[in-house]
């Protein structure tokens, strides 16, 4: 499982860099022909999974998984408009944040329980779990402030080597920060749909003991999420070419379809970790942020100052915690 892990982990950090890589600065409509290639290689595998992938599906789970898939795909969308003003090193980490934030929002609505209970909705919290959280949401608002407050002289020094230059903006840390806030409204309405949706298919009385309720849950609301994706493109697609009359550069563009690729790719292998109740591979995935940092110091040549390294280690650190305890 742990081969799983590191692959979607590496599909979702390629998926981060290729897509920052394909996101012009000067393009207004980057991020629609982000979003376009995203949701062209999710037609395609939702395409497959209902055909030779056999997986059971009516047009009425799009509408049932509507909600979760609004607010993901929402999040993903500021996400791309984002990585246009800031760097990929500071805009992942943030992003990957929505897990303690969903925490918080199933902590209002489930309860608190000290003591882990099989089969309760409340959410389990121990000393780590409060830890994780409170690194995560202090790092979040500690890199809010480093980016406002840093001399901007000192921004340009440390961006001499990069291959693209940023100006302070609270604009450009909003957006990161907003993908994480709706990303964990998506989860947390992914959680209550997936429950009654894995009931009603256990008293539907279609499938036998020997089915897996759960990761049939899973690949048809998966599936759902991935046509609802596709609808989005085809609507951004008739924008940007028709009525807009943008052309397609390859040099450009080319890199955000393989982000597409990688993102697809990579949720098909999170889903197997998720179904499998891997704890040490949910850990391995959550540091996809960590290797897409790695990925734009090598590539972009993005330079941090101390400050950011620290708060972003915080956060990682968080991060980890939470993928251990499978928050």
């Amino acid at each position: 499982m742990w081969i799983i892990a590191i692959i979607a982990m590496l599909c979702w950090s390629g998926s981060d860099i290729f897509s920052k890589i394909g996101s012009n600065q000067e393009d207004k409509y980057s991020h629609y022909k982000v979003g376009i290639a995203v949701g062209l290689i999710m037609g395609i595998h939702a395409l497959y999974s209902i055909t030779l992938g056999g997986v059971p599906f009516a047009f009425s789970d799009i509408i049932t998984y509507l909600p979760a898939s609004f607010f993901y795909i929402l999040s993903m969308v500021i996400g791309y408009i984002g990585l246009r003003y800031i760097e990929l090193s500071i805009s992942s980490p943030i992003c990957n944040g929505s897990g303690a934030v969903a925490a918080l929002l199933c902590m209002a609505t489930f309860g608190v329980t000290f003591i882990e209970k099989e089969g309760s909705n409340e959410v389990f919290l121990n000393t780590p779990i409060i830890i994780g959280i409170a690194l995560i949401i202090v790092g979040i608002i500690a890199l809010g402030l480093v980016e406002n407050y840093e001399d901007p002289e000192l921004r340009i020094k440390r961006q001499e080597t990069a291959n693209r230059k940023y100006s302070k903006s609270i604009f450009a840390i909003l957006l990161p920060v907003l993908y994480c806030i709706l990303d964990a409204c998506g989860t947390y309405v992914d959680v209550l749909i997936a429950g009654k949706y894995e009931a009603a298919l256990g008293t539907s009385g279609l499938y036998g003991e020997g089915v897996d309720l759960e990761l049939l849950t899973g690949d048809i609301l998966n599936t759902a999420y991935e046509f609802t994706w596709f609808a989005v493109a085809v609507i951004f697609a008739i924008y940007v070419f028709v009525i807009k009359k943008q052309k397609i550069v390859p040099k450009n563009d080319a890199p955000k379809l393989i982000g597409g690729i990688f993102e697809t790719v990579g949720q098909v292998f999170y889903m197997m970790v998720v179904v499998a109740e891997s704890v040490p591979g949910l850990v391995i995935i959550s540091a996809y942020c960590a290797v897409s940092l790695v990925w734009g110091r090598i590539f972009l040549r993005e330079k941090l100052s101390w400050k950011h390294y620290l708060v972003l280690a915080a956060i990682f650190a968080g991060i980890l915690i939470l993928g251990y305890f499978d928050v």
